[in-house]
């Protein structure tokens, strides 16, 4: 079984970390994933940074531009994972880009994301239409779950498509703006959570864009599965380096 839900059917909510890989410097990389996974967080989507993010929010995209310029490429990113296996449990997702990836080789991606343990891929520019028709053999093939993820404007129709061609868990963006540029939820976003929480769909949901500590957290995943949190651990570690992730992460598990 897939890492992803193995951890999606532990009875408890899930909280997962966004990261730039290759940030705040080059070698960075596997120490953050080691040390968010010894401080309790539950998965990790590390993001391969591309020149032209177009759901990041300001602080992703400046941690993509500083990565890139340290030199992170695809072939560094996978490099560094080599033998992360080694030391690390929890499930691991690449949240990137379709372009890298295409240049790459879609099947070369894949072969190699299973060669050094990831768990899925979230590629918010790759259709899902285009997914089912052009790639969903090549993913299945090596174990690799492609994420999915839906918005407040998402037809429920769209939405039961995409819940019966997920494998894993469903990402729920919990606002139609970019990442980080929001912090705690309204009425709009409340009536959405309970809409998806009342189709009943059977892949779990897990809440991206606006999680910030443990409020919106608990907020999240009053009807969800499990909380995404990136902009405000990057901006932790611009702020504190990477030798203090306790600090951000124990708030958050233990207010």
């Amino acid at each position: 079984m897939n890492r992803i839900n193995k951890k999606l059917q532990e009875n408890k909510k899930l909280l997962s970390i966004y990261f730039t890989a290759g940030y705040p410097n080059l070698k960075d990389t596997v120490g953050i994933i080691e040390d968010l996974e010894k401080n309790g967080v539950d998965m990790i989507e590390i993001g391969l940074p591309f020149s032209d993010p177009l759901a990041d929010g300001p602080t992703i995209q400046a941690s993509s531009t500083q990565a890139l310029k340290n030199g992170m490429t695809t072939d560094v990113l996978f490099d560094q994972l080599q033998a992360v296996r080694k030391t690390v449990s929890i499930p691991l997702v690449i949240m990137g880009y379709f372009n890298p990836m295409l240049q790459y080789g879609v099947e070369a991606f894949c072969k190699k994301c299973a060669e050094v343990g990831i768990d899925g891929l979230i590629i918010p520019d790759l259709p899902v239409d285009v997914y089912n028709e052009q790639y969903k053999a090549v993913f299945e093939a090596y174990g690799i779950i492609n994420v999915f993820l839906i918005t407040p404007q998402t037809s429920d129709e769209r939405i039961r498509f995409i819940d019966s061609l997920s494998k894993g868990f469903i990402y729920m963006v919990s606002s139609a703006s970019v990442t980080g540029s929001s912090s705690g939820f309204g009425d709009a976003q409340t009536d959405y959570f309970e809409r998806i929480a009342n189709l009943e769909l059977e892949s779990p949901q897990i809440v991206g864009f606006g999680i910030s500590d443990h409020k919106t957290f608990t907020q999240a995943t009053t009807h969800a599965k499990g909380a995404i949190i990136g902009s405000a651990f990057i901006k932790h570690l611009t702020s504190n380096g990477p030798e203090n992730i306790n600090s951000f992460i124990s708030p958050l598990l233990r207010p």
